[in-house]
């Protein structure tokens, strides 16, 4: 067996015992995988962006012989088809809505019952939404990364924290064509995604990962760029699904995950966040705590965004500890 999580240890990496492609209409397949203990305890990983996909690490959180790890690409982004670097792709059928009831399918289709949540960042949006949604649905939630995607979240990320970033948000605007006419420049690239020439769609989505990795400099010392670095394909799903996403509030009402928060009272919830994170602010994550009755807020002194192996050893000992619930 590998990790224990005491010290950020992750378990070795393993590989799925199933995967599928899950018809969820509008003429959208949505990718699905499911790793570990076939008769383990139903854990649900809810990736981030959005529009990132799933990646293999997330597997290696849950021990393989107490979880059933399930993962899933939300829809246009990683093996989930139409993907939205295609442009003729249509983004319409690709909302907030639409994902929660996806992910339900998908549990149903699975034939599981109750799942744990576990996501971070866009994911802990998505996974607070479906379990307000469903609460009846959801055993435990653990989230790394707190957001719930507010409008004053996204103006935060796209405008505020350029106050410590000026010569880059100023090139982030710039990339927006300056000042756009309504005055919201995460609209304005939003167009620019869907515009028919391909050079336009590819500078915009530069741009676009340009201002996301400057966020993120403080915590990769400058040497690596998290957004910049994806494939191409894979970028331009990213920046057109979060500018789609984002110049829409996310299609939920301002403020709606912190106020319906009561709705997960019974549900055991476990929050972990970085100090340091300029990207989402620590205060969401503790506005979402006090909302939420008997959720427990963990506070990472030394990380941001991106977490670290304090992150890390938080997440583990909560998955560790919740599998041994059935």
């Amino acid at each position: 067996m590998g990790g224990t999580g005491d010290a950020g240890e992750l378990y070795p990496p393993i590989e799925p015992y199933g995967t599928g492609m899950l018809d969820v209409g509008d003429g959208n397949l949505v990718y699905w995988e499911v790793c570990g203990n076939p008769d383990g305890k139903p854990a649900l990983v809810v990736h981030g962006g959005p529009g990132s996909g799933c990646g293999t690490g997330a597997r290696r959180y849950f021990d393989p012989e107490r979880y059933r790890v399930v993962l899933f690409d939300q829809r246009g982004c990683g093996r989930s088809t139409p993907h939205a670097a295609d442009p003729a792709t249509d983004m319409r059928h690709n909302t907030t809505p639409h994902l929660i009831a996806d992910m339900e399918r998908l549990r149903e289709h699975l034939g599981i019952d109750r799942w744990l949540l576990y996501g971070g960042s866009w994911g802990s949006t998505l996974l607070l939404a479906y379990a307000e949604r469903h609460p009846e649905r959801v055993s435990e939630i653990v989230v790394s990364g707190v957001t719930t995607t507010r409008r004053s979240e996204i103006d935060w990320l796209y405008r505020g924290v350029g106050r410590f970033f000026p010569e880059q948000w100023e090139r982030f605007v710039a990339g927006a064509g300056g000042t756009p006419r309504d005055g919201d420049v995460v609209a304005a690239y939003a167009r620019l995604t869907e515009h028919p020439d391909a050079a336009v769609r590819e500078k915009a989505t530069a741009d676009w990962c340009a201002w996301e990795d400057a966020v993120l400099s403080g915590e990769t010392n400058g040497t690596a760029h998290p957004y910049g670095d994806r494939p191409s394909d894979a970028r331009l799903a990213l920046v057109r699904i979060c500018s789609h996403y984002f110049s829409h509030g996310a299609w939920l009402e301002e403020g709606v995950l912190l106020r319906e928060a009561g709705r997960l009272a019974g549900i055991p919830g476990v929050l972990v966040h970085g100090r340091f994170d300029m990207g989402g602010p620590l205060l969401t994550a503790w506005e979402l705590h006090r909302a939420w009755p008997g959720s427990e807020l963990h506070v990472v002194e030394d990380a941001g965004h991106l977490g670290g192996a304090r992150t890390r050893g938080h997440v583990l000992r909560a998955l560790n500890r919740f599998a041994a619930v059935r």
